[in-house]
C-alpha cells in the first residue's frame, strides 16, 4: 500500500501544481515534468516492466488512471488559462469605430499614367482584333535600321539621334532602339500572314527639352494580309481615335509625308480646340498631329522574305507618352519620369481602375 500512497501523494503534488499554474508556459513546464518522455508519471510507467503479474495487476489501472487524471486536470487548467488570456486581449485591444480607415496599398498605390495607357490601347485594339508584341530594347542595325529599309545615310543613323553601344567581338553594330517597329520585322520573319499586332514599348533618341525625353514610349502597330489597303487604314485610326478620347465623332486629315518603311506614307492630324490652357479633341477648327502611317513598303516585305505582288499591309506609330499628355492634360513630359510622388498621386491610377471598353477606359 506504501507504493499507492506515494501515487496518491505524486498525482495531489502535482494536481495543485497544476491548478495554481500562472501561464501557458508555466503550464507546459508542469506537463513536460509529469508526462514527459523523462516525466515522474512516464517513470512510474517504465516501471511496470520489472514488476511481478501480481503487482503489475494493481499498480497498471492506478499508474493509467493518474496519467488519465493529471491529462483532463491539464487541459482543463489550459482551457482557462486561454480563455483568461483572450479576456485580457479583448479588454485591452479596443477599436475606436470613429478614427478614420488606414488606407492599404490598393488605395494609395497609383499606376503610372504610360502604364495606364498602354492598358488602354491593348484594350482598344484587341477589340479590334489585334495581339501585343514585344522585343528587346538593345536592338542590332539590321533589324534596327536594314530590314525597315532605312539606308546608311539616312540621318536617323547619326550619332547625335541614335544611342550607338560599343561594337561586339564580331562587328556587329548595337543600339538602342530608336523605336518598336524591328519587333514588327521580328514577327514578320518569325510567322507568316495574316498578321495583326501592336509593338508597344520604350524606345530612345538622343534628344530632351519639354516634349521630348532621352527614353519614351511608341505603340506601333501592323497589319499584313492580301486584302488590307488604304481604306482599312484610315477606318482603323478613326476607331482607335474615337476609342481612346471617348468620343463620337471625330475629324481627321491625312497629310502626305515620307517614311522609308512605308509607301504611301502621311501624318495624321485631328481636329480640335485650344480654349485657354485647355484642349478639346473632336470639336473646334484647329488640328493636332498625332501620328505617323502608311502602307507598308514592299522592300520592307522582300527583306522578311514575303512577295509583295501577293500581301500588302499598313503600319503606324504612335507616341504613349503623347497620348498620355493630351488625354490627361500634363504639360511637360520629363515630369513622367521625375519620380515625384506628389505628381504620381495627382496624375497616377488606382491599381484596380482597369481599363476596358465596356466600363470605360477613364475612371
Amino acid at each position: 500500500m506504501s507504493d499507492l500512497n506515494s501515487i496518491d501523494a505524486l498525482e495531489a503534488e502535482i494536481a495543485a501544481a497544476v491548478s495554481v499554474a500562472p501561464d501557458l508556459a508555466a503550464l507546459e513546464e508542469l506537463r513536460v515534468s509529469a508526462l514527459g518522455k523523462k516525466g515522474r508519471v512516464s517513470l512510474l510507467m517504465r516501471g511496470l516492466g520489472q514488476m511481478s503479474a501480481t503487482e503489475r495487476q494493481q499498480m497498471g489501472p492506478r499508474l493509467n488512471g493518474l496519467k488519465s487524471s493529471l491529462s483532463d486536470a491539464i487541459a482543463s487548467r489550459k482551457q482557462a488559462l486561454e480563455y483568461a488570456e483572450l479576456e485580457q486581449r479583448l479588454a485591452n485591444e479596443t477599436l475606436d469605430m470613429t478614427r478614420p480607415v488606414r488606407l492599404g496599398p490598393l488605395d494609395t498605390g497609383r499606376v503610372h499614367p504610360v502604364s495606364q495607357v498602354m492598358e488602354e490601347l491593348a484594350a482598344i485594339f484587341a477589340d479590334m482584333g489585334f495581339s501585343v508584341a514585344e522585343g528587346p530594347d538593345i536592338e542590332d542595325d539590321h533589324h534596327n535600321f536594314e530590314a525597315l529599309n532605312i539606308p546608311a545615310s539616312h540621318p536617323a543613323r547619326q550619332m547625335m539621334d541614335t544611342f550607338y553601344l560599343p561594337p561586339r567581338d564580331d562587328g556587329t553594330t548595337m543600339v538602342l532602339r530608336t523605336h518598336t517597329s524591328p519587333v514588327q520585322i521580328r514577327t514578320m520573319l518569325a510567322q507568316k500572314p495574316p498578321i495583326r499586332i501592336i509593338a508597344p514599348g520604350r524606345t530612345y533618341r538622343s534628344d530632351s527639352d519639354q516634349t521630348h525625353t532621352p527614353m519614351f514610349h511608341q505603340v506601333e502597330g501592323l497589319v499584313i494580309d492580301t486584302e488590307t489597303h488604304m481604306g482599312h487604314l484610315k477606318g482603323c485610326l478613326e476607331e482607335f481615335c474615337k476609342a481612346f478620347f471617348e468620343i463620337d465623332a471625330i475629324k481627321m486629315r491625312f497629310r502626305p509625308s515620307h517614311f522609308p518603311f512605308t509607301e504611301p506614307s502621311a501624318e495624321v492630324d485631328i481636329g480640335c480646340a485650344r480654349v485657354g490652357n485647355e484642349m478639346r479633341i473632336g470639336e473646334g477648327d484647329d488640328w493636332l498631329e498625332i501620328l505617323g502611317c502608311g502602307m507598308v513598303h514592299p522592300q520592307v516585305l522582300r527583306n522578311v522574305g514575303y512577295d509583295p505582288d501577293e500581301v500588302q499591309g499598313f503600319a503606324f506609330g504612335i507616341g504613349i507618352d503623347r497620348l498620355a499628355m493630351l488625354k490627361y492634360g500634363m504639360p511637360d513630359l520629363r515630369a513622367f519620369f521625375d519620380g515625384d510622388l506628389r505628381w504620381m498621386k495627382h496624375y497616377g491610377f488606382r491599381c484596380l481602375d482597369v481599363p476596358t471598353l465596356a466600363g470605360g477606359l477613364s475612371p
